[in-house]
Protein backbone atom coordinates (compact mmCIF):
# COMPACT_ATOMS: atom_id res chain seq x y z
CA UNK A 1 0.00 0.00 0.00
CA UNK A 2 1.28 3.58 -0.83
CA UNK A 3 2.78 5.98 1.91
CA UNK A 4 -0.64 7.78 0.85
CA UNK A 5 -2.49 5.26 1.99
CA UNK A 6 -0.76 4.75 5.32
CA UNK A 7 -1.20 8.06 6.09
CA UNK A 8 -5.01 8.00 4.75
CA UNK A 9 -5.48 5.08 7.27
CA UNK A 10 -3.98 7.27 10.04
CA UNK A 11 -5.75 10.22 9.52
CA UNK A 12 -9.13 8.23 9.63
CA UNK A 13 -8.01 6.40 12.97
CA UNK A 14 -6.97 9.32 14.86
CA UNK A 15 -10.22 11.65 13.31
CA UNK A 16 -12.43 8.60 14.10
CA UNK A 17 -11.45 8.31 17.89
CA UNK A 18 -12.19 12.28 18.22
CA UNK A 19 -15.74 12.02 17.02
CA UNK A 20 -16.28 8.86 18.73
CA UNK A 21 -15.42 10.50 21.82
CA UNK A 22 -17.25 13.56 21.10
CA UNK A 23 -20.67 12.23 20.28
CA UNK A 24 -20.85 8.65 18.60
CA UNK A 25 -24.17 8.36 17.67
CA UNK A 26 -24.50 11.56 16.03
CA UNK A 27 -21.59 10.99 13.92
CA UNK A 28 -22.43 7.42 12.79
CA UNK A 29 -26.49 7.96 12.70
CA UNK A 30 -26.21 12.03 12.00
CA UNK A 31 -29.56 12.61 13.49
CA UNK A 32 -29.39 14.66 16.65
CA UNK A 33 -26.88 15.69 19.32
CA UNK A 34 -26.63 13.37 22.48
CA UNK A 35 -29.15 11.14 21.78
CA UNK A 36 -30.07 8.18 24.23
CA UNK A 37 -29.27 4.58 23.49
CA UNK A 38 -32.92 3.26 22.47
CA UNK A 39 -33.28 6.33 19.68
CA UNK A 40 -29.68 6.02 18.12
CA UNK A 41 -30.53 2.20 17.18
CA UNK A 42 -34.10 3.17 15.98
CA UNK A 43 -32.16 5.39 13.28
CA UNK A 44 -31.09 2.07 11.71
CA UNK A 45 -34.26 0.50 11.50
CA UNK A 46 -34.18 1.19 7.62
CA UNK A 47 -31.03 0.25 6.54
CA UNK A 48 -31.68 -3.02 8.57
CA UNK A 49 -34.81 -3.83 6.51
CA UNK A 50 -32.91 -3.62 3.72
CA UNK A 51 -29.81 -5.52 4.88
CA UNK A 52 -32.61 -8.04 5.88
CA UNK A 53 -34.17 -7.93 2.54
CA UNK A 54 -30.81 -8.94 0.70
CA UNK A 55 -30.57 -11.40 2.89
CA UNK A 56 -33.11 -13.53 1.34
CA UNK A 57 -30.70 -14.26 -1.48
CA UNK A 58 -28.96 -16.69 0.93
CA UNK A 59 -28.82 -19.93 -0.22
CA UNK A 60 -31.47 -21.97 2.61
CA UNK A 61 -29.76 -24.54 5.07
CA UNK A 62 -31.00 -26.20 8.04
CA UNK A 63 -29.70 -23.97 10.80
CA UNK A 64 -29.00 -20.48 10.20
CA UNK A 65 -27.15 -20.18 13.24
CA UNK A 66 -24.36 -21.88 11.16
CA UNK A 67 -23.74 -18.53 9.40
CA UNK A 68 -21.48 -15.89 9.78
CA UNK A 69 -21.34 -12.25 9.14
CA UNK A 70 -19.19 -9.50 8.92
CA UNK A 71 -19.79 -5.64 8.72
CA UNK A 72 -16.95 -3.28 7.18
CA UNK A 73 -16.87 -0.06 9.47
CA UNK A 74 -19.24 -1.09 12.23
CA UNK A 75 -18.27 2.12 14.51
CA UNK A 76 -20.70 1.23 18.06
CA UNK A 77 -22.73 -1.66 17.21
CA UNK A 78 -25.82 0.13 15.43
CA UNK A 79 -26.51 -2.23 12.46
CA UNK A 80 -24.23 -5.95 14.22
CA UNK A 81 -26.89 -5.59 17.61
CA UNK A 82 -30.09 -5.96 15.41
CA UNK A 83 -29.09 -8.32 12.79
CA UNK A 84 -26.87 -10.33 15.31
CA UNK A 85 -30.16 -12.63 15.94
CA UNK A 86 -29.91 -14.23 12.24
CA UNK A 87 -26.27 -15.47 12.58
CA UNK A 88 -24.16 -17.31 14.80
CA UNK A 89 -21.33 -15.46 14.21
CA UNK A 90 -21.49 -11.83 13.76
CA UNK A 91 -18.35 -9.61 13.34
CA UNK A 92 -17.49 -6.03 12.89
CA UNK A 93 -14.47 -4.26 12.49
CA UNK A 94 -13.44 -0.45 12.53
CA UNK A 95 -10.38 1.64 11.87
CA UNK A 96 -11.65 3.78 15.49
CA UNK A 97 -10.46 1.57 18.98
CA UNK A 98 -12.76 4.17 20.13
CA UNK A 99 -16.10 2.88 18.27
CA UNK A 100 -14.79 -0.30 19.10
CA UNK A 101 -14.80 -0.04 22.60
CA UNK A 102 -18.28 1.80 22.46
CA UNK A 103 -19.85 -1.24 20.07
CA UNK A 104 -17.65 -4.43 22.86
CA UNK A 105 -20.17 -2.28 25.59
CA UNK A 106 -23.30 -2.02 23.55
CA UNK A 107 -22.77 -6.36 22.29
CA UNK A 108 -21.63 -6.99 25.89
CA UNK A 109 -25.15 -9.07 25.99
CA UNK A 110 -24.65 -11.11 22.72
CA UNK A 111 -21.98 -13.46 23.29
CA UNK A 112 -21.41 -14.57 19.48
CA UNK A 113 -21.14 -10.92 18.44
CA UNK A 114 -17.61 -10.03 18.42
CA UNK A 115 -16.17 -6.18 17.41
CA UNK A 116 -12.47 -5.96 15.96
CA UNK A 117 -10.22 -3.02 15.77
CA UNK A 118 -8.42 -3.29 12.40
CA UNK A 119 -5.92 -1.49 10.21
CA UNK A 120 -8.23 0.72 8.08
CA UNK A 121 -7.45 -1.30 5.03
CA UNK A 122 -7.75 -4.81 5.40
CA UNK A 123 -9.05 -7.88 6.92
CA UNK A 124 -6.66 -9.34 7.72
CA UNK A 125 -8.07 -10.79 11.32
CA UNK A 126 -10.21 -13.15 9.24
CA UNK A 127 -8.99 -16.57 6.96
CA UNK A 128 -10.39 -17.08 3.56
CA UNK A 129 -13.68 -18.12 2.54
CA UNK A 130 -14.79 -17.55 6.31
CA UNK A 131 -18.28 -15.46 5.83
CA UNK A 132 -21.53 -16.00 4.27
CA UNK A 133 -22.89 -12.51 3.97
CA UNK A 134 -20.71 -8.84 4.28
CA UNK A 135 -22.06 -5.38 4.44
CA UNK A 136 -21.38 -1.76 4.80
CA UNK A 137 -23.40 0.99 5.10
CA UNK A 138 -22.08 4.65 5.41
CA UNK A 139 -18.28 3.87 5.37
CA UNK A 140 -17.07 3.94 2.31
CA UNK A 141 -18.07 7.53 1.87
CA UNK A 142 -16.20 8.80 4.40
CA UNK A 143 -12.73 6.98 3.11
CA UNK A 144 -10.64 10.06 1.25
CA UNK A 145 -8.49 7.68 -0.65
CA UNK A 146 -10.35 5.47 -3.65
CA UNK A 147 -7.59 2.75 -3.19
CA UNK A 148 -8.57 1.99 0.40
CA UNK A 149 -12.04 1.52 -0.80
CA UNK A 150 -11.05 -1.37 -2.90
CA UNK A 151 -8.04 -2.86 -1.02
CA UNK A 152 -11.28 -3.53 1.14
CA UNK A 153 -13.46 -4.82 -1.52
CA UNK A 154 -10.54 -7.08 -2.59
CA UNK A 155 -10.41 -8.29 1.12
CA UNK A 156 -14.15 -8.77 1.42
CA UNK A 157 -14.07 -10.92 -1.52
CA UNK A 158 -11.51 -12.95 -0.27
CA UNK A 159 -13.08 -13.74 3.12
CA UNK A 160 -16.36 -14.73 1.17
CA UNK A 161 -17.44 -18.15 0.51
CA UNK A 162 -18.52 -18.88 -2.77
CA UNK A 163 -22.30 -18.16 -2.52
CA UNK A 164 -22.14 -15.05 -0.04
CA UNK A 165 -23.92 -12.25 -0.60
CA UNK A 166 -22.16 -8.75 -0.23
CA UNK A 167 -24.00 -5.76 0.41
CA UNK A 168 -22.34 -2.01 0.21
CA UNK A 169 -22.98 1.59 -0.13
CA UNK A 170 -20.77 4.08 -1.87
CA UNK A 171 -20.93 8.19 -2.51
CA UNK A 172 -21.89 7.55 -6.13
CA UNK A 173 -22.17 11.25 -6.89
CA UNK A 174 -20.16 12.81 -9.29
CA UNK A 175 -16.39 13.24 -9.14
CA UNK A 176 -15.05 16.74 -8.32
CA UNK A 177 -11.75 16.29 -8.24
CA UNK A 178 -11.38 17.78 -5.02
CA UNK A 179 -9.30 16.52 -2.04
CA UNK A 180 -11.64 14.36 -0.16
CA UNK A 181 -10.96 13.80 3.54
CA UNK A 182 -12.18 11.70 6.32
CA UNK A 183 -15.83 12.98 6.37
CA UNK A 184 -16.69 13.99 2.77
CA UNK A 185 -14.96 10.99 1.24
CA UNK A 186 -13.80 9.42 -2.12
CA UNK A 187 -16.55 8.80 -5.16
CA UNK A 188 -17.01 5.60 -6.59
CA UNK A 189 -19.23 6.12 -10.23
CA UNK A 190 -21.88 3.22 -10.38
CA UNK A 191 -19.90 1.85 -13.51
CA UNK A 192 -16.82 1.21 -11.50
CA UNK A 193 -18.65 -0.40 -9.25
CA UNK A 194 -20.17 -2.79 -11.94
CA UNK A 195 -16.78 -3.30 -13.34
CA UNK A 196 -14.93 -4.66 -10.37
CA UNK A 197 -17.91 -6.85 -9.47
CA UNK A 198 -16.92 -8.15 -13.26
CA UNK A 199 -13.62 -8.21 -12.86
CA UNK A 200 -13.42 -10.43 -9.47
CA UNK A 201 -16.49 -13.21 -10.12
CA UNK A 202 -19.05 -11.38 -8.46
CA UNK A 203 -22.51 -11.81 -9.96
CA UNK A 204 -23.80 -8.20 -10.13
CA UNK A 205 -27.57 -7.71 -8.54
CA UNK A 206 -28.72 -4.74 -7.47
CA UNK A 207 -27.03 -1.19 -8.63
CA UNK A 208 -29.52 1.43 -7.44
CA UNK A 209 -28.65 5.22 -6.64
CA UNK A 210 -26.42 5.91 -8.94
CA UNK A 211 -24.68 9.43 -9.59
CA UNK A 212 -26.28 10.09 -5.32
CA UNK A 213 -24.57 9.44 -2.22
CA UNK A 214 -26.20 6.69 -1.39
CA UNK A 215 -25.23 4.08 -4.21
CA UNK A 216 -26.34 0.58 -3.11
CA UNK A 217 -24.75 -2.52 -5.24
CA UNK A 218 -25.51 -6.19 -4.20
CA UNK A 219 -22.75 -8.98 -5.23
CA UNK A 220 -22.72 -12.88 -4.67
CA UNK A 221 -19.16 -14.60 -5.30
CA UNK A 222 -19.01 -16.86 -7.96
CA UNK A 223 -16.16 -19.41 -7.81
CA UNK A 224 -12.69 -18.44 -9.87
CA UNK A 225 -13.06 -17.89 -13.61
CA UNK A 226 -17.20 -18.04 -13.20
CA UNK A 227 -17.73 -15.32 -15.75
CA UNK A 228 -15.10 -16.17 -18.63
CA UNK A 229 -16.65 -20.07 -18.05
CA UNK A 230 -20.15 -18.48 -18.22
CA UNK A 231 -19.29 -16.63 -21.59
CA UNK A 232 -17.77 -19.61 -22.76
CA UNK A 233 -20.57 -22.16 -22.70
CA UNK A 234 -23.42 -19.73 -23.48
CA UNK A 235 -26.13 -21.59 -21.42
CA UNK A 236 -29.58 -21.66 -23.23
CA UNK A 237 -32.18 -20.38 -21.20
CA UNK A 238 -36.07 -20.57 -21.59
CA UNK A 239 -37.58 -17.69 -19.41
CA UNK A 240 -41.14 -16.00 -19.71
CA UNK A 241 -42.17 -12.44 -18.74
CA UNK A 242 -45.22 -13.49 -16.83
CA UNK A 243 -45.83 -9.16 -16.73
CA UNK A 244 -44.80 -5.69 -16.39
CA UNK A 245 -45.40 -3.33 -13.89
CA UNK A 246 -44.65 -0.29 -12.90
CA UNK A 247 -41.60 -0.17 -10.25
CA UNK A 248 -43.19 2.12 -8.25
CA UNK A 249 -46.30 0.49 -7.80
CA UNK A 250 -49.00 -2.78 -9.38
CA UNK A 251 -49.80 -0.47 -12.36
CA UNK A 252 -49.46 -2.09 -15.68
CA UNK A 253 -48.15 1.00 -17.39
CA UNK A 254 -45.63 3.46 -16.67
CA UNK A 255 -44.57 7.42 -17.86
CA UNK A 256 -42.51 7.44 -20.86
CA UNK A 257 -40.00 9.82 -18.61
CA UNK A 258 -39.75 11.21 -15.08
CA UNK A 259 -39.59 9.83 -11.58
CA UNK A 260 -41.70 6.75 -12.46
CA UNK A 261 -40.13 5.74 -15.60
CA UNK A 262 -39.15 2.31 -14.29
CA UNK A 263 -40.66 -1.19 -14.50
CA UNK A 264 -40.39 -3.99 -13.32
CA UNK A 265 -40.34 -7.29 -15.53
CA UNK A 266 -41.94 -10.28 -13.34
CA UNK A 267 -39.58 -13.23 -14.74
CA UNK A 268 -40.38 -17.13 -14.57
CA UNK A 269 -37.18 -19.53 -14.90
CA UNK A 270 -34.76 -16.78 -14.89
CA UNK A 271 -31.50 -18.06 -15.28
CA UNK A 272 -29.92 -18.46 -11.43
CA UNK A 273 -26.64 -17.10 -12.83
CA UNK A 274 -28.16 -14.15 -14.87
CA UNK A 275 -26.82 -10.79 -13.66
CA UNK A 276 -26.43 -7.16 -14.41
CA UNK A 277 -23.26 -6.97 -16.36
CA UNK A 278 -24.67 -9.65 -18.79
CA UNK A 279 -28.16 -9.37 -19.12
CA UNK A 280 -29.73 -6.58 -21.08
CA UNK A 281 -33.44 -5.57 -21.48
CA UNK A 282 -34.74 -4.06 -24.81
CA UNK A 283 -37.97 -1.54 -24.22
CA UNK A 284 -38.80 -0.23 -27.96
CA UNK A 285 -35.76 -1.44 -29.32
CA UNK A 286 -34.06 0.85 -27.26
CA UNK A 287 -31.59 -0.76 -24.30
CA UNK A 288 -33.22 0.15 -21.15
CA UNK A 289 -30.70 0.21 -18.42
CA UNK A 290 -31.23 -2.34 -15.39
CA UNK A 291 -30.69 -1.84 -12.12
CA UNK A 292 -32.15 -4.91 -9.62
CA UNK A 293 -32.65 -8.02 -9.80
CA UNK A 294 -34.71 -9.94 -7.14
CA UNK A 295 -34.25 -13.53 -5.46
CA UNK A 296 -37.38 -16.02 -6.96
CA UNK A 297 -40.49 -16.21 -4.99
CA UNK A 298 -41.91 -18.84 -3.78
CA UNK A 299 -43.51 -19.59 -7.70
CA UNK A 300 -40.05 -18.99 -9.29
CA UNK A 301 -40.88 -15.57 -10.11
CA UNK A 302 -38.08 -13.20 -10.21
CA UNK A 303 -38.08 -9.20 -10.43
CA UNK A 304 -36.06 -7.30 -12.52
CA UNK A 305 -36.04 -3.82 -12.87
CA UNK A 306 -34.97 -1.48 -15.29
CA UNK A 307 -35.16 2.77 -16.25
CA UNK A 308 -37.64 3.58 -19.97
CA UNK A 309 -34.96 5.06 -21.55
CA UNK A 310 -35.10 8.45 -23.00
CA UNK A 311 -37.14 8.48 -26.24
CA UNK A 312 -39.19 5.78 -26.03
CA UNK A 313 -42.57 6.82 -27.73
CA UNK A 314 -45.96 6.25 -26.35
CA UNK A 315 -48.37 3.72 -26.76
CA UNK A 316 -47.99 0.01 -26.39
CA UNK A 317 -44.35 -1.18 -27.11
CA UNK A 318 -41.95 -4.53 -27.03
CA UNK A 319 -39.91 -5.44 -24.10
CA UNK A 320 -37.46 -8.32 -24.52
CA UNK A 321 -35.03 -9.56 -22.32
CA UNK A 322 -31.53 -10.72 -23.18
CA UNK A 323 -28.37 -12.52 -21.52
CA UNK A 324 -25.29 -12.57 -23.05
CA UNK A 325 -26.29 -11.17 -26.45
CA UNK A 326 -29.50 -13.80 -26.97
CA UNK A 327 -33.00 -13.42 -26.58
CA UNK A 328 -34.06 -15.53 -23.06
CA UNK A 329 -37.51 -15.20 -23.41
CA UNK A 330 -40.24 -14.36 -25.43
CA UNK A 331 -40.86 -10.25 -25.89
CA UNK A 332 -43.62 -9.01 -23.74
CA UNK A 333 -45.87 -5.84 -24.19
CA UNK A 334 -46.00 -2.88 -22.10
CA UNK A 335 -48.13 0.33 -21.96
CA UNK A 336 -46.26 3.73 -22.27
CA UNK A 337 -48.22 6.84 -21.18
CA UNK A 338 -47.23 10.61 -21.80
CA UNK A 339 -45.57 11.95 -18.39
CA UNK A 340 -47.16 14.24 -16.34
CA UNK A 341 -46.18 17.93 -15.93
CA UNK A 342 -43.43 19.05 -13.51
CA UNK A 343 -44.60 20.48 -10.36
CA UNK A 344 -41.99 21.17 -7.60
CA UNK A 345 -43.24 18.80 -4.01
CA UNK A 346 -41.89 20.07 -0.47
CA UNK A 347 -41.05 16.80 0.82
CA UNK A 348 -39.32 17.54 4.37
CA UNK A 349 -38.49 20.47 6.31
CA UNK A 350 -36.00 19.63 9.04
CA UNK A 351 -33.48 21.54 11.53
CA UNK A 352 -29.95 21.65 9.40
CA UNK A 353 -27.98 19.38 11.57
CA UNK A 354 -30.19 17.78 13.84
CA UNK A 355 -32.39 16.30 11.68
CA UNK A 356 -34.58 14.02 14.26
CA UNK A 357 -35.57 17.34 15.65
CA UNK A 358 -37.82 18.42 12.56
CA UNK A 359 -39.66 21.53 12.68
CA UNK A 360 -38.10 22.39 15.75
CA UNK A 361 -34.89 24.59 14.77
CA UNK A 362 -32.34 23.76 17.38
CA UNK A 363 -29.39 24.83 15.65
CA UNK A 364 -30.14 28.31 13.54
CA UNK A 365 -30.51 26.44 10.15
CA UNK A 366 -32.73 24.28 8.02
CA UNK A 367 -32.82 21.92 5.55
CA UNK A 368 -35.62 21.88 2.84
CA UNK A 369 -35.90 19.31 0.52
CA UNK A 370 -37.50 18.79 -2.29
CA UNK A 371 -38.70 16.93 -5.45
CA UNK A 372 -39.34 18.05 -9.27
CA UNK A 373 -38.02 21.48 -9.45
CA UNK A 374 -36.83 22.81 -12.58
CA UNK A 375 -34.81 25.49 -11.50
CA UNK A 376 -33.85 24.61 -8.12
CA UNK A 377 -31.67 28.00 -7.64
CA UNK A 378 -35.26 30.19 -8.19
CA UNK A 379 -35.48 28.79 -4.59
CA UNK A 380 -35.89 31.64 -1.86
CA UNK A 381 -37.73 31.91 1.52
CA UNK A 382 -38.71 34.26 4.35
CA UNK A 383 -39.57 34.43 8.21
CA UNK A 384 -41.45 36.98 9.03
CA UNK A 385 -40.95 39.04 5.70
CA UNK A 386 -37.15 38.70 6.54
CA UNK A 387 -35.09 36.49 3.93
CA UNK A 388 -33.09 33.62 5.05
CA UNK A 389 -29.26 33.57 4.45
CA UNK A 390 -26.64 31.64 3.18
CA UNK A 391 -28.76 29.28 0.81
CA UNK A 392 -26.88 26.14 -0.55
CA UNK A 393 -28.13 23.98 -3.10
CA UNK A 394 -27.07 20.51 -3.53
CA UNK A 395 -29.05 17.83 -6.01
CA UNK A 396 -29.22 14.35 -4.00
CA UNK A 397 -31.07 12.62 -6.70
CA UNK A 398 -30.97 13.35 -10.01
CA UNK A 399 -34.03 11.53 -10.64
CA UNK A 400 -36.95 12.26 -9.81
CA UNK A 401 -34.58 14.68 -8.83
CA UNK A 402 -34.47 15.85 -5.46
CA UNK A 403 -32.47 19.04 -4.39
CA UNK A 404 -31.43 19.68 -0.36
CA UNK A 405 -31.77 23.24 0.32
CA UNK A 406 -29.71 24.71 3.07
CA UNK A 407 -29.61 27.91 4.99
CA UNK A 408 -29.53 29.93 7.96
CA UNK A 409 -32.30 31.95 9.88
CA UNK A 410 -32.43 35.24 9.83
CA UNK A 411 -30.43 37.26 12.29
CA UNK A 412 -32.08 38.57 14.81
CA UNK A 413 -35.07 36.25 14.66
CA UNK A 414 -36.53 35.86 18.33
CA UNK A 415 -37.33 32.33 19.16
CA UNK A 416 -40.53 30.85 19.19
CA UNK A 417 -43.04 29.53 16.56
CA UNK A 418 -42.71 31.58 13.11
CA UNK A 419 -43.98 30.64 9.49
CA UNK A 420 -41.35 29.57 6.74
CA UNK A 421 -42.78 30.98 3.24
CA UNK A 422 -41.01 29.73 0.42
CA UNK A 423 -40.91 30.16 -3.32
CA UNK A 424 -39.59 27.87 -5.85
CA UNK A 425 -40.20 27.94 -9.89
CA UNK A 426 -42.17 30.92 -9.34
CA UNK A 427 -44.56 28.86 -7.21
CA UNK A 428 -45.09 29.81 -3.63
CA UNK A 429 -45.36 26.81 -1.36
CA UNK A 430 -47.61 26.34 1.49
CA UNK A 431 -45.79 27.94 4.43
CA UNK A 432 -44.52 25.60 7.26
CA UNK A 433 -44.77 26.35 11.07
CA UNK A 434 -41.14 25.77 12.43
CA UNK A 435 -40.19 26.51 16.16
CA UNK A 436 -37.04 28.46 16.69
CA UNK A 437 -34.99 27.59 20.19
CA UNK A 438 -33.08 29.95 21.60
CA UNK A 439 -28.99 28.99 20.95
CA UNK A 440 -27.28 28.64 23.61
Amino acid sequence: MSDFAQNVRSRMKEDWNRRAIEDASYYVAFGRRDQDEEEFFATAREVVLSLEAEMRRLAPITNPRSRRALEIGCGPGRLMKPLSRYFGEIHGVDVSDEMIRLAREKLAGIPHAHAHASSGADLAAFADGSFDFVYSYAVFQHIPDREVVFSYLREAHRVMKDGAVFRGQFNGLPDTARVYDTWSGARIQAAEVAKFAAEHDFQLLALDGASTQYLWTTWRKRPAGWRRSLRERAPDATARIVRITNANGSEPLVPASGRFAFVSLWVSDLPDEFDLNDGEALIDSRVAELSYIGPPSADGISQVNAAVPGGTRTGLVDVELRWLGKPIAPPAVLRVIPAGPVIPILTSVADGVNLLSGTRIVSGSVKVTVEEAAEPAEFSAKIEGMPVREIDIFCADPMPPRYEINFQLPQNLPPGPHALDMVLNGRRLAPVAIEVVPQP
